[in-house]
């Protein structure tokens, strides 16, 4: 039921469960947050969700949906986000709207990352303000997150420069454009090689033939000179790369890769089975081609390295 409807009929004695949900860019799912958020074990969740793309950069109590959720709060409602950086994201931010829930008495659950478990809203009993260990965790987690992100920034930039120097532009490959797509479909009917095709117009041959997919004969072997298509292979992602690429930008191809592999457990740690076909593998290694920098920790190498392995194991049984 949406929050418009329920609250005509909400009474000052119900309490919700209110679920924050948002993305930064467009390109991004809410995936990640409704697994945590459905492990929680909510019960009667009110969901209010941001737009896709609204940035972290708009403070949380400027935002549409989050000042819709504090119109509908009540108190002793708690608000449900997956990790804290869903809602906020500056140190300031974070005790703007601690002091806002707290005036209008209501609580905050946090279901995973630093700030997971802890009673963010407590208060001294005689003076009302912060306490001031609740207030030294925020800001130290806060300020250790911007520095995450900010790092987490410049091995990306610098792991894209590596990337071109090596001659990988990195991102999706191109599709066909719009307005060539007759053509193409003209050129293959009078004969024209999906390869030649490819050639012609830059773009793989994945790309032709999806533009002519409904000419390809469905019933008799493939061209020669046209790809087998690619199926799903699963490998084992270690834990370390597996979290570097949660908090990157990816295509939605890749998001959905990652969003869909199985959990297993390695000891204290763990790997991603990931079901995906090699050409999004390959994508997926090009991603966290920065874990191979100066700025990473041993551990993050290493696992980089061992997903290159494999990656390229695939790739060579491919060849055979």
């Amino acid at each position: 039921m949406t929050p418009e409807v329920r609250c005509a009929d909400r009474t000052e004695e119900s309490l919700a469960n209110l679920v924050y949900k948002r993305v930064s860019t467009d390109q991004q799912s809410t995936d990640r947050q409704n697994l945590v958020l459905a492990e929680a074990g909510i019960e009667d969740p009110v969901v209010f969700e941001e737009d896709a793309g609204t940035s972290s950069r708009l403070h949380p109590l400027q935002r549409p949906k989050f000042g819709d959720l504090l119109t509908y709060a009540r108190p002793g409602d708690i608000v449900h986000i997956s990790e804290m950086f869903r809602l906020v994201r500056g140190t300031g931010h974070i005790l703007d709207v601690l002091d806002v829930l707290h005036r209008d008495q209501v609580a905050l659950a946090i279901h995973d990352g630093a700030f997971s478990g802890m009673d963010l809203t407590a208060r001294h009993p005689r003076t009302g303000e912060l306490l001031s260990t609740v207030k030294f965790m925020v800001q130290t987690f806060a300020a250790a997150g911007e520095l995450q992100r900010d790092l987490q920034r410049e091995l990306t930039y610098d792991g894209l420069r590596a990337a071109e120097a090596k001659g990988n532009k990195g991102g999706r490959r191109p599709a066909v454009p719009a307005g060539k797509i007759e053509s193409v479909r003209t050129a293959y009917l009078e004969g024209r090689s999906i390869a030649a095709l490819a050639r012609d117009h830059d773009v793989s041959r994945g790309a032709i033939r999806t533009a002519v997919a409904d000419l390809l004969p469905e019933y008799t072997a493939a061209a020669p000179d046209a790809p087998t298509p690619e199926l799903p292979v699963a490998l084992d992602m270690p834990g370390k790369v597996a979290d570097f690429l949660r908090r990157a930008e990816l295509s939605p191809d890749e998001r959905a890769a990652l969003d869909q592999g199985v959990t297993v457990r390695r000891g204290q740690g763990y790997t991603l089975r990931v079901s995906t076909t090699p050409a999004v593998h390959s994508q997926l290694l090009g991603r966290c081609e920065s874990l191979d920098g100066t700025l990473a920790i041993p551990a993050q190498r290493k696992a980089r390295r061992e997903y290159e392995n494999r990656v390229n194991a695939l790739a060579a049984d491919a060849e055979r």
